[in-house]
């Protein structure tokens, strides 16, 4: 039971460390933010309003999908980013887990 329990804890960790990673770094941060001022936004929009290089932007992106911070949804010839609340809430808990 208790190999079960470290295993699950381990892999919690993991995945807590991989969403802080994310979230800290001011480039993905203000990514973040233009995200979620639009609702949906698509990487053409974001790269160009940052003023990045593409290949910038879909790095970063891709970051935080992998964080699952974002979502993409498929509209058309289009996808679309939008902040995943409810794994920010997860670092919100995160973070007050850490200084209890």
């Amino acid at each position: 039971m208790e190999t079960l329990l470290a295993t699950t804890d381990l892999k919690t960790l993991r995945q807590s460390q991989m969403l802080l990673r994310a979230v800290n770094h001011k480039l993905r941060q203000q990514i973040m933010k233009l995200i979620d001022q639009n609702k949906k936004i698509t990487v053409t929009e974001i790269y160009v309003k940052l003023r990045l290089e593409q290949s910038v932007a879909s790095q970063h992106l891709a970051i935080l999908r992998q964080a699952d911070v974002v979502r993409v949804t498929k509209d058309g010839k289009f996808s679309y980013y939008e902040v995943n609340q409810d794994r920010l809430e997860e670092l919100v808990q995160i973070s007050k887990s850490m200084v209890r």
